[in-house]
């Protein structure tokens, strides 16, 4: 269980506020029968979109907006994945990760900081005891075309190095082809590379093209034993959109109602706007309930978000908006 930096009144009050009934999610079903993803459930297009869309119109007041803010802080993973990335810039992005800004007092960190494998060690000495997770991307991020052994090398190395959590990208090639079976077995190979580290499997929805591809991948990742199932890898457009999260996120109700595990969401990439965020956590509250609301099950992959909430916070505490100059960029 991930230590909970965001003090439990500010997330109920965040809930209460939304003024949203929960109904509470049974589920009997232990075992896990492999289904058929060829006939993963056909997705209407126009009926997601309307759907994601009235999320954005919800009205938020002043008290709920400051609550989700904070709650949206606890749950960006920050990221550096660049091939110009140093030690000074990791150090310097896990030392923001736990002073996001000093001058307002009692924010919480973030939820995670995600690296390429090479820089796990140096995130796990510079954010020592402070709970900030450390995820490392691997499986021959972000295009996938590797061997399977490589990929498992690579997964290996990064938890040997310490990571928490490995960010995985599906064969995007051979799913399109058809061959769910390999991507299938492909995600199994890497969760039991991943030993006790949780697993993010990342979908490329913008390479996925029509939403039932995504509802059908993410079926795949689930099934095979993903404990995130994530949206993009932040290098191609589209990144996140609200349907297709929407959509990932009534794959993941649909998975817990037949087999009572829960697992964890993360849009990431093109969410970089506080406003927009909080209609993300709207939708996640109406579509999966309280128990998601929070850092272990949803995440935001957008390390410009951070900035843009601070700046909302600001505005909420003195009335005014301070300079982006004020806020550090890394």
């Amino acid at each position: 269980m991930y230590p909970n930096y965001l003090p439990q009144k500010i997330v109920a009050t965040f809930l209460l506020l939304l003024k949203i009934t929960l109904k509470n999610m049974v589920a009997t079903n232990t075992s896990i029968a492999i289904p058929d993803f060829s006939i993963s459930p056909r997705i209407d297009q126009v009926g997601v979109e309307e759907r994601a869309s009235r999320f954005t119109k919800r009205s938020i007041k002043a008290e709920t907006k400051l609550n989700g803010l904070l709650l949206t802080l606890n749950m960006i993973d920050l990221t550096t994945l660049e091939g110009k990335d140093t030690k000074g810039k990791v150090q310097q992005l896990c030392y923001k990760a736990q002073h996001l800004h000093d001058s307002y007092p009692g924010l919480p960190t973030v939820a995670a900081i995600c690296v390429y494998p090479s820089m796990v060690k140096i995130a796990k000495q510079a954010l020592g005891n402070s709970g900030v997770k450390v995820a490392a991307v691997a499986t021959a991020f972000p295009s996938g075309q590797a061997p399977l052994d490589v990929k498992i090398r690579d997964t290996k190395f990064a938890v040997a190095e310490g990571a928490d959590e490995i960010d995985m990208v599906i064969s995007r090639g051979k799913f399109l082809e058809g061959e769910y079976n390999f991507v299938f077995d492909e995600i199994a190979a890497i969760k039991e590379a991943c030993g006790t580290a949780r697993l993010k499997v990342i979908l490329e929805t913008g390479e996925l093209v029509t939403l039932d591809k995504v509802r059908r991948a993410s079926d795949i990742a689930m099934y095979a034993g993903g404990d995130f199932i994530k949206t993009s890898t932040g290098k191609i457009s589209p990144a996140a959109t609200m349907p297709v999260t929407l959509v990932m996120l009534e794959a993941i109700r649909d998975f817990y109602y037949k087999t009572g595990k829960m697992i964890a969401m993360k849009p990431a990439g093109g969410i970089s706007k506080s406003k927009l965020a909080l209609h993300y956590l709207v939708m996640l509250q109406e579509t999966l309930g309280t128990a998601w609301m929070n850092n272990e099950w949803f995440r935001f992959g957008a390390s410009s978000l951070a900035n843009d909430v601070l700046m909302q916070l600001e505005k909420e505490r003195t009335g005014v908006y301070q300079s982006a100059n004020y806020f550090s960029i890394d």
